[in-house]
């Protein structure tokens, strides 16, 4: 028997195991966002107040930094390791896949972050007792080495689109996966758009320094705004070269499924994002805190969310350098790494006799265990993306098939475009015609459950793969 090398499959109730990611990964982008984008607006702070001798502008920087300490290097930092946390245990392979790839780029990259923290706690606390020249040269190492770390890691999310040319799959080299098609664009989006969060950010500060003067936060604000509004308008026109280097998987998804859903919420709130920066250059001191925390939590929930599920979705089915599917099959061969394709295996085979995780009273489908075997294999090849419980609110396995109890009919489906991938956005499918018959008897009675007002438990669809081993 071939056994490959999976690991056992996560499953989040109602949302799927790929949302766990994704909601701590908006708040981890929001807040480190924040933190890159601030780093670079104290270097031109302290510049300006250096060269104009306006130490007051240090008070804005010392407060802001002090906020940083809570919201980006408290928030950011749990929610960077609730991100690995997450990744590894609802996408493993995709996971040492990028580990195997980028393991020293990794390691640069904490380097550069350990430069970061100690930056920010000497820019917070030195302020006023070293002199001012080499407290600026240790204000802009902290922003050098802050935008150094986003540098690395969009070196590897651009990867996990898609590496753009053959050249990585043929040599396996970090450098052809690292300078990839897709990287120089999405790093230009990323570099804007934290300039954008870290002004809105300031803004809030700002509006909270009620003890200071009118002229220091007129001055600040007003130092503030064009910064922003000038790395929006980079992030946009980067943007829109972002889009000529994607996939194309990702244009059709993007096409066909997300820009219906997102496009008018994303123009949204540039248009917002703009009138409240251009206001607030005009009127500074009107940006009072009622106003710059509730336009704040618009622009981070409809702006920072859907742009997240966006590029999170474009990159479907895979999960990493369009070798390695969202259900952690590999989808092809990457001679520059040894590794071999699996779909054609399981299509053999199957996937009852391969996992390594499928319990030995599940590895030959009765009408007693049809159901139960239907579930485990929904939740191998289609719980990365979907959720199994009909009615469920993201990505509802169940409402794909618009509530069909016609198993002949789901079937029909898999056997068609799933098999033969017709579907650019979805895994190929290939799997022996009885696990076909399992997954559709799962499916149609999951449909029929909830059409009778009773579907199925939470509880009873969130047993694990390897949980099952245990029974």
């Amino acid at each position: 028997m071939d056994i490959l090398g999976m690991y056992p499959t996560f499953y989040m109730p109602w949302i799927g195991s790929a949302w766990v990611m994704g909601i701590i990964g908006v708040i981890h982008v929001v807040a480190s966002h924040t933190s890159v984008g601030a780093a670079f607006l104290f270097a031109l702070l302290e510049t300006k107040a250096y060269r104009e001798n306006k130490p007051e502008l240090m008070d804005f920087i010392q407060r802001y930094g002090k906020f940083l300490l809570v919201f980006s290097y408290i928030v950011g930092s749990v929610t960077g390791v609730g991100i690995w946390y997450a990744i590894t245990i609802a996408s493993p392979r995709g996971t040492a896949g990028l580990i195997h790839s980028f393991v020293w780029v990794w390691a640069a990259e904490w380097v550069y972050f350990t430069v970061e923290v100690i930056g920010v706690y000497a820019l917070v606390y030195l302020i006023g007792k070293i002199d001012r020249l080499t407290h600026l040269k240790v204000t802009w190492a902290f922003a050098l080495a802050s935008w150094a770390t986003m540098l690395l890691i969009v070196g590897i999310i651009s990867f996990m689109m898609w590496p753009g040319n053959d050249a990585w799959y043929q040599t396996g080299s970090t450098n052809d996966a690292f300078y990839n098609i897709n990287f120089f664009a999405h790093l230009g989006v990323r570099t804007g758009s934290m300039l954008v969060m870290a002004t809105v950010v300031g803004l809030i500060v700002t509006a909270g320094m009620k003890d200071k003067s009118e002229a220091l936060r007129r001055s600040v604000v007003r130092t503030l705004t064009p910064i922003g509004l000038i790395g929006g308008a980079f992030s946009a026109i980067m943007f829109f070269y972002y889009l000529q280097t994607l996939p194309y998987n990702a244009r059709v998804m993007l096409d066909a499924h997300l820009l219906p859903q997102y496009a008018a919420g994303m123009i949204a709130v540039v248009a917002v994002t703009v009138a409240y920066l251009v206001f607030a250059w005009w009127r500074p001191l009107w940006v009072t805190t009622w106003i710059a925390v509730p336009l704040f939590l618009f622009i981070a929930i409809v702006g920072v969310w859907p742009e997240e599920r966006m590029r999170e979705s474009m990159r479907k089915p895979y999960v990493a350098g369009q070798y390695i599917y969202g259900n952690q099959v590999i989808a092809r061969d990457v001679p520059g790494k040894g590794i071999k394709g699996e779909v054609d295996i399981i299509a053999e085979k199957g996937l009852l006799k391969v996992h390594p995780f499928i319990p030995d009273r599940l590895r030959t489908i009765t009408p007693g265990n049809q159901l139960e075997v239907g579930r485990l294999l929904a939740k191998i090849s289609c719980a990365n993306c979907h959720a199994l419980e009909a009615g469920a609110p993201l990505r509802s396995l169940p409402d794909k098939f618009h509530g069909a109890t016609d198993k002949d009919l789901i079937a029909a489906f898999i056997n068609g475009p799933l098999k033969h991938g017709a579907v650019p956005y979805m895994p190929r499918i290939d799997l022996p015609a009885e696990e076909v018959q399992a997954i559709a008897a799962f499916l149609a009675d999951a449909n029929a459950h909830r059409e009778g007002g009773t579907a199925q438990s939470p509880s009873t669809a969130a047993v694990p793969v390897a949980a099952a081993n245990k029974e």
